[in-house]
């Protein structure tokens, strides 16, 4: 049933990137002014999807949810990215992989990845399409590697013709790849926020639009701007405050974050800033999901890396702006459920 209902959400957002032209002529001729006001905005919307070959979209989606890339042939893609849920593991500070090990850090949303500069919360892979062999060959996660899995893969009479049918060869590290990749890229579907910007002053609340306010003035979108709300710089965990002397929990390998992929000490706790689309669909937050909700994560961003506090009602219109953020087809059926499970501020 979930499968189901995931295909359909990137059926639907295929027909919204057909037609966002002539819905967005329609909103500029409804609200000029709004929207020649909101060009110079920090966030901007996101863009129609590329054009994608549906083919490669429909397998790499096959093989996303297709444990058969695990060792034991137990773990997929989506078991630690549920795209219907938000595209990351909800609920779960880390992901459990192959043999029931616990992961070292939080898995992140996959659903606006393809906007990422890099992946993972360390940087450690330039492409959607590299970040597959980091996670096929982590003992912790999916403990395989490229000849297992295509050898398994290769076994299914079906899916090796799929794979045929779609790129004319036997499967191979770049062609599952690449389908994987290609898929993701079809994730990314425009949330309310999303047409406000482009003019449709109706799209968000009255608090909605008060909380993003709030959220450029206290600064916030010095590291959150742009397409993807993020996901386009790394910046240090604690700027003005020591967050993991604070935390109360020994330091880990995972703590050290971009450290690790470059050994410079200047790097140490730093960590790729996260897109904060559909943000409210994937707590607990940070790497080492240490905040439950989106209100306690607001709450950290402005002690360690603003060095202030806020009013409480300008932390709820922040998360009321944050909220909006969702990507439309999940937003009625998914915000819901975990808004129950939050603790108000």
């Amino acid at each position: 049933m979930e499968r189901r209902k995931e295909w359909q959400i990137i059926r639907r957002t295929a027909r919204i990137g057909l037609s966002v032209a002539l819905i967005l002529g329609t909103e500029i001729i409804l609200a000029p002014a709004l929207a020649q006001n909101l060009a110079n905005e920090p966030i901007k919307p996101l863009p129609p999807n590329p054009a994608l070959d549906a083919a490669k979209v429909e397998l790499g989606f096959r093989i996303f949810h297709d444990p058969r890339f695990s060792d034991e042939g137990t773990v997929s893609c989506a078991s630690c990215h549920a795209i219907a849920l938000g595209g990351a593991d909800r609920g779960k500070r880390v992901s459990e992989g192959v043999r029931q090990q616990n992961g070292t850090i939080n898995a992140p949303s996959v659903l606006t990845a393809a906007y990422n500069s890099h992946q993972f919360w360390d940087g450690r892979s330039p492409s959607l399409e590299n970040q597959i062999t980091h996670v096929l060959t982590n003992p912790l996660e999916f403990a395989s590697d490229w000849p297992a899995a295509i050898q398994r893969f290769s076994q299914d009479a079906d899916l090796l013709r799929a794979v045929r049918a779609v790129y004319g060869e036997a499967p191979s590290q770049r062609n599952l790849s690449d389908a994987v990749a290609t898929y993701e890229r079809s994730l990314p579907e425009a949330s309310r926020f999303d047409r406000f910007l482009r003019g449709e002053s109706s799209a968000i609340t009255a608090e909605e639009r008060q909380g993003y306010e709030k959220f450029k003035s206290y600064g916030c979108v010095a590291c959150h701007q742009g397409v993807n709300v993020g996901g386009n710089m790394f910046q240090r965990l604690g700027t003005l405050g020591n967050y993991f002397a604070d935390r109360g929990t020994p330091e880990t390998g995972a703590d050290l974050g971009r450290f690790n992929v470059t050994g410079k000490e200047n790097d140490r706790y730093v960590f790729k800033v996260p897109s904060l689309r559909n943000v409210a669909l994937t707590a607990p937050y940070f790497h080492d999901g240490a905040a439950a909700t989106l209100e306690e994560a607001i709450r950290v961003m402005f002690k360690y890396q603003l060095g202030r506090t806020a009013p409480v009602e300008d932390q709820r219109l922040i998360a009321l702006f944050l909220r909006a953020l969702t990507a439309q087809s999940i937003e009625e059926s998914a915000i819901p459920a975990m808004e129950s499970k939050e603790s108000k501020p």
